[in-house]
């Protein structure tokens, strides 16, 4: 289970576009990885519309936001243009990602039990090592997903 100060995992996919997404090229800078289960659902399309309307900030404070998530590259396409959503959704089709960062676990909906991706947001400090996680057992705080733009603002101090 990661937990913070941890190095982050280094991983290698595709966005949305077929555009290749190495987590090592993004060295020398803080970086937003969150981690959601499903394109075009409730909380997944709340967090990702927060995040969208607060993305200023974040470019502003030269911060990438990467979401990651299962699903074809086409739904995340769709999603991302539904929404316009001016950062990369990273192609995680066979959980691979989500396993290296402890986030692909047992659910439960409606009492029904599956495998899915955990909610949950990694903020990595300049030199690959986990500052702060939102959600997950060693999360600060369980993800907001219409406020979950502000809570990792808030917590990084970035300048509005």
């Amino acid at each position: 289970m990661l937990k913070v100060g941890d190095k982050a995992p280094e991983f290698e996919t595709k966005d949305e576009s077929g555009n290749q997404i190495r987590l090592e090229d993004f060295r020398g800078k803080k970086v937003m990885v969150y981690f959601y289960p499903k394109d075009n659902t409730k909380g997944c399309t709340a967090e990702a519309c927060s995040i969208r309307d607060q993305f200023d900030v974040f470019h502003g404070n030269e911060i990438p936001v990467l979401g990651i998530s299962g699903g074809a590259e086409k739904s995340h396409r769709k999603f991302k243009e539904k929404y316009e959503l001016p950062f990369p959704l990273l192609m995680d089709e066979d959980f691979q990602i989500a396993k290296l960062y402890d986030v692909y676990k047992k659910k439960k909906m409606y009492g029904k039990e599956y495998m899915g991706i955990v909610r949950t947001t990694f903020l990595i400090d300049e030199d690959g090592k986990i500052e702060g996680i939102f959600g997950g057992p060693e999360g600060i705080e369980k993800v907001k997903t219409k406020e979950h733009a502000d809570q990792v603002i808030n917590f990084w101090g970035l300048k509005l």
